[in-house]
């Protein structure tokens, strides 16, 4: 089971970022994140999503086993990704086939 204070540590420590810096990126206060610690209590939902926002992961790449399978997206792989969910499947399969054969 994935340690989740752990988990951000990590995270944070692999981008070389304070935390300071991870809650200017997350939006969340430094003294939020440095009580997580202090008290050993876990982020609320909302604050793990804006802590994964931060890291540019998702929720579900956040709670992998084995997270260094993870595949990392950049802004331009994420903007794609989105803008295809959006598609019916007729349109995706096209979208498909056309960067398939570029």
């Amino acid at each position: 089971m994935i340690n989740v204070l752990e988990r951000i540590v990590e995270l944070r420590e692999e981008r070389h970022w304070t935390e300071y810096q991870l809650a200017e990126k997350s939006g969340l206060t430094q003294s939020t994140i440095s009580s997580w610690y202090r008290k050993n209590m876990l982020p609320t939902i909302p604050s793990l999503t804006k802590i994964c926002d931060a890291f540019g992961i998702s929720i579900s790449q956040f709670f992998l086993e084995d997270h260094h399978q993870a595949v990392l997206l950049n802004e331009r792989e994420l903007s794609l990704l989105k803008a295809s969910s959006k598609l019916d499947p007729r349109q995706y399969d096209a979208l498909l086939h056309f960067l398939e054969t570029i």
